[in-house]
């Protein structure tokens, strides 16, 4: 639009200085259409822009009929079919004439629609951008359901558009609402219509039983029918410009508080369209007497997801790994999340609980499960090592049941028999082990000295045991200069004189 001074001056410029329409639009810098609406509008007839020639002129007759016939054939084929029959020019060119005598579609009117009280809600998701939680990156989407006779929104944030989220947006909004639309009209979406073919619909089977849980007829709109949903659509925009947009949040939860306020704040507080006078809030509270009652209990919405389990006590879900006990490895077992709680399954045994996490790459790991592989690991150590040293010294069995009885540290004794077996032969240690089992000493020390007594009758030398902790291996002596020994010598003699 151009202000009416401006207008003033395209009708003087036309009639007291007979300038023509591209002149007048040059120098004033608008678009020619501008100033022949603005003459068209004084009466004044313009007979449009002179066009030069073009090459394309004596084909024009073949592509109107080409056009006509068929309105949805692309302009690269009709110039295949004008180059065959001689057309010189090149493409660029030809396609704007296309586009210039392509047929248009005449204008669609449609009804106004109007619905009863309690009798239809409109249901779509919005998209609003990404976030981001750790290294993970999520999308954010708002789940949007409006009464269509109240114009009542609900409004609810997800990091993603998937069934259990579609799911908990409809428990959501019929609990704000206290109560259920008869009808729910629905977008083409996945999580609603699974296959299209003309009138054959092929609906989501979780989001029927929704609908048989909660007692509504599900509808889909027809396909390219915006104005069918017209109420939702206008409402995602409504949230777009009046709520989220320049708003700040710490995390979903906060956004969704935000939200709860706004719905029953600002966006019930708006002017009702059908009457100005009286507002969303007064309209809603007539119509929630008018929606069918809740069921008894909520439809459950928890994700429901098999998981396999490796070789270590961890399930992986939603980018994350979450620990389960050690005991579990090795099985299929079922992942139940809602917003908050991931639980662990195995069977109808609940084995483990975290919290959930939206990040990524996490490992959320429970302490006691840690604790428990820990303690079990180093149990099988033990047990591998008693298993290899009764193996090898068949006497030593009955060498740690008399430790045993006499409160001895079984583990401290296996670990040092087992350093005496990796340096004698097995049948020598079996015997000495024999020996003081015979001469009631069930000690370490006993075990030695007969054997290294054995070994000195034979005239062999005595055995070297090597028995190094982890901890003492990895020890670094650094030598020094002893010269620090000879001051210390010389500072003694200084102060006997």
């Amino acid at each position: 639009m151009i202000s009416k001074e401006r207008e003033a001056e395209i009708l003087r410029l036309h009639h007291a200085e007979r300038w023509r329409v591209g002149t007048i639009a040059k120098h004033l810098g608008v678009h020619h259409t501008t100033v022949q609406r603005v003459l068209g509008q004084a009466g004044i007839s313009t007979g449009g822009l002179t066009t030069r020639p073009s090459i394309a002129d004596p084909y024009v007759p073949f592509i109107q009929e080409t056009l006509a016939k068929y309105p949805r054939l692309c302009a690269s084929r009709v110039f295949e079919m004008v180059r065959e029959r001689g057309y010189p020019g090149g493409p660029d060119h030809f396609r704007r004439v296309v586009a210039r005598l392509r047929p248009r579609p005449p204008a669609e009117a449609f009804l106004r629609l109007r619905t009863l009280p309690g009798e239809q809600a409109q249901v779509d998701w919005g998209h609003f951008g990404k976030v981001t939680i750790g290294r993970a990156q999520r999308r954010l989407y708002a789940f949007v359901m409006v009464l269509s006779w109240s114009r009542q929104i609900f409004l609810r944030f997800y990091l993603s558009a998937a069934m259990p989220n579609f799911l908990r947006g409809h428990v959501d909004a019929f609990d704000f609402f206290e109560g259920v639309p008869r009808i729910l009209l629905y977008d083409n979406l996945k999580s609603a219509v699974l296959e299209r073919v003309g009138d054959a619909i092929r609906f989501h089977p979780t989001l029927l039983e929704l609908a048989a849980h909660y007692r509504y007829e599900a509808r889909p709109v027809a396909p390219a029918r915006g104005n069918e949903k017209g109420r939702v659509e206008r409402a995602i925009r409504y949230v777009r410009n009046s709520f989220f947009a320049a708003r700040s949040w710490s995390s979903v939860e906060d956004l969704n508080a935000q939200a709860l306020e706004w719905m029953t704040g600002l966006s019930a507080d708006r002017r009702w369209p059908q009457e100005h006078t009286r507002k969303v809030r007064e309209v809603f509270a007539e119509e929630r007497p008018r929606l069918m009652s809740l069921p008894d209990a909520p439809f459950p919405c928890d994700e429901r997801v098999e998981v396999n389990v490796g070789k270590t006590p961890y399930v992986r879900f939603d980018l994350n790994d979450y620990s389960v006990p050690h005991d579990h490895v090795r099985r299929t077992l079922v992942v139940v999340a809602s917003l908050d709680v991931v639980r662990v399954l195995d069977g109808a045994e609940v084995i483990a609980t975290h919290q959930r996490c939206w990040d990524r790459g996490q490992q959320l790991e429970n302490p006691a499960h840690v604790k428990a592989l820990v303690e079990h690991k180093a149990r099988a150590r033990r047990a591998r090592g008693l298993d290899r040293l009764t193996r090898a010294a068949p006497h030593a069995e009955a060498l740690l049941m008399r430790a045993a009885e006499r409160g001895g540290n079984l583990g401290n004794i296996t670990a040092r028999l087992l350093a005496v077996l990796d340096s004698v032969p097995a049948a020598e240690l079996d015997a000495a082990v024999a020996e003081a089992v015979e001469r009631n000493t069930p000690t370490v020390g006993a075990v030695r000295q007969i054997l290294d007594r054995h070994r000195a009758e034979r005239g062999a030398p005595p055995a070297v045991v090597h028995r190094f902790t982890t901890r003492a291996g990895d020890v670094v002596v650094r030598p020094h200069s002893l010269s620090a020994y000879d001051n210390l010598h010389k500072e003694t003699d200084h102060d006997d004189q």
